[in-house]
This record gives C-alpha cells, structure tokens and sequence, in this order.
C-alpha cells in the first residue's frame, strides 16, 4: 500500500479547511439564517489561517526542514484558534448574569474603537456570543471549531516533529 505524500496530505487539509469556511458561510449563515457573532468571525479567521498555512505548504513541497517549518506554523494557526474556540465555548457555559448583554457588531468596533479597545471588547464576550443557536450530535459551532482545530494542530505537531506523516521508505542495500 502506497501513503499519501505529505504534499498531498496538506494539499486535501487546506480542501477541509476551506470546506468548513464554506459549510458556516453557505449553510449556517445563508441558509439557516444564522449571523456569525464577533468570536465566529475570529473563528473564521483562524481557518484561513489554516487553509492559507496548508495551501502554500502543498503548493511548495518543501523539504524536510520546511515541512517542519510549515508544521510550526500550522500548529500556532491551529493553537490560536482553539484558544478562540474554548473562549467561546466557555462564555456558552458561562450563566447568563456573568455574561454582558448584547453589544456592538465587530465592524462599529472595529471602525469606532482603537484595534485594542475592539479586541478586549470581543473577547469579553457579549450575549450573541453566548447564545447556542445550532448544534450537531451534541456539539455546538464553536464544539465542531475546537474539535477541527484540535485535529489540525495535531497534525502540525506531527510535522513539526518528525518533518514527515510516515517513516520515508528505507533504502535496499543489494
């Protein structure tokens, strides 16, 4: 049985990647009518991140010190946004009084507050960002998010590590 090349590994990563982007924009904003909240924007973010890491990765076909060098990357993509997932996760948790009411969208923040006012208001977290609108096999957005960045930083880590998914093939000495 023949693996799959690292290249090709990355290459069908950055499609999954892409493919999430797409399920939240088409399926969850457009069809089910859901508006994505400042945090699942950051979420969002952190898939392009993701994909853009992946994408150029397979595009390249580095070497073994740049698959390391593309691991790295994608682990801190991935790290980051699953710091941004567990927040979200955790205001969701949260109960209702701890969590401040319902504020400003991320673009009036992001045209009216300094960059640093805007991202301290985001990650305090707002009653959109608490509200579990959907959820599949008990898992809510932000659940599936941490789930798919989670998988995504393994993998990262098992690049950066090694330089390789599998052991390359040893040589024949005839």
């Amino acid at each position: 049985m023949v693996l799959p090349s690292v290249r090709i590994l990355n290459g069908l990563a950055a499609a999954t990647s892409i493919s999430l982007i797409l399920l939240a924009i088409l399926y969850l904003q457009n069809t089910l009518g859901l508006p994505p909240c400042p945090l699942c924007i950051f979420q969002r973010i952190g898939f392009m991140a993701v994909a853009l890491v992946l994408l150029i990765a397979a595009l390249h076909g580095p070497g073994t010190r740049g698959v390391r060098v593309y691991g790295g990357l994608l682990l801190v993509a991935g790290l980051v946004g699953a710091g941004v997932a567990l927040r979200h996760l955790w205001l969701q948790w949260s109960p209702p009084t701890t969590v401040a009411a319902c504020g400003p969208g991320l673009q009036f923040m992001l045209d009216n507050y300094a960059l640093s006012d805007a991202l301290n208001a985001v990650f305090q977290g707002s009653g959109d960002c608490s509200d579990q609108h959907w959820s599949f096999l008990g898992f809510s957005i932000p659940g599936w998010s941490l789930i798919w960045f989670m998988l995504f930083s393994a993998y990262g880590a098992l690049l950066a590590l090694w330089g390789h998914v599998v052991p390359p093939a040893r040589q024949r000495s005839d």
